[in-house]
């Protein structure tokens, strides 16, 4: 289907009215446009239940595609019992309602990376330098495969994603060890160094002192030709724009701004979240 005008959104984490307001101001169509997601769907904002509610809604109908950000793996992980329900991720109310295991069943089968075109790569926190495109890919499937894998193989996995610990990223990683680091990579990174090793409690600006030998991870050489769009780092607040990576989360859930940016033409739309 060729489509009108395509968006790509960046996080937002519940904050319902900012993207209700969003999509006013970029004249949404639903019949005529599509929307891409950059995760986070839930969290610290007003309403997550409803945010979730109509993502889905907006995906069914062919309108919508978001991939997966730690926020909404971590509710996942809640989901099942693998993580508690922490009051500032106010997700309480999505855990309560009565269409939870729909929402949810829904929400793991999202993917990690998408490409809107042939020169985009959508992803929540970025690609690391060592990685080629078409690895990427293919360890988006592998973690995407696991996470919509039966319920049993799903309770096996969750518990086995997290740790305060970054792995070291090397060949012979297998099993959940390897699913880890790929899910690192896609919904937790901001700094690494070049051979991707992270470091996961830098959360600051740019104009912040970093952690000695790391560095954004856009900022090391590669030799992709995409683009890489992504969100998760809000102190960023979207203001990151070069040839090879574009960033989206413009701190909405912080009352910064919710960001589009129109994929025909780069051009960003905002609202201000009060």
């Amino acid at each position: 289907m060729d489509f009108r005008h395509e968006y790509v959104i960046g996080d937002l984490q519940g904050c319902y009215d900012a993207f209700e307001r969003l999509l006013n101001k970029i004249d949404f169509d639903p019949k005529k446009d599509k929307i891409w997601l950059a995760g986070d769907l839930v969290a610290r904002g007003e309403d997550s239940l409803k945010t979730l509610r109509k993502v889905k809604k907006l995906s069914e109908r062919g309108a919508a595609q978001t991939v997966l950000g730690n926020h909404d793996i971590n509710l996942i992980a809640v989901w099942r019992g693998f993580a508690k329900l922490k009051k500032k991720d106010n997700t309480a109310e999505i855990i309560w309602a009565k269409d939870c295991d729909e929402l949810m069943n829904w929400l793991r089968k999202q993917p990690v990376l998408l490409m809107p075109n042939k020169n985009t790569v959508l992803v929540h926190a970025g690609l690391p330098p060592h990685w080629k495109t078409r690895q990427a890919k293919s360890y988006a499937k592998a973690l995407e495969a696991a996470l919509q894998d039966d319920i049993k193989a799903l309770d096996k996995l969750l518990p086995n994603l997290y740790s305060k610990v970054a792995d070291d990223w090397h060949d012979d990683l297998k099993g959940h060890d390897k699913l880890r680091a790929i899910c690192n990579y896609f919904t937790r990174m901001r700094l690494c160094k070049e051979d991707g090793t992270l470091e996961f409690s830098f959360k600051s600006s740019l104009a912040d002192e970093m952690p000695k030998d790391f560095k954004p991870w856009f900022d090391w050489k590669t030799s992709r030709k995409e683009k890489v769009l992504f969100g998760h780092w809000a102190a960023l607040l979207g203001e990151v724009d070069l040839p090879k990576a574009k960033a989206l989360d413009g701190g909405c859930v912080w009352g910064e701004k919710l960001l589009a940016y129109r994929l025909k033409d780069g051009k960003v739309f905002s609202v201000d979240n009060d």
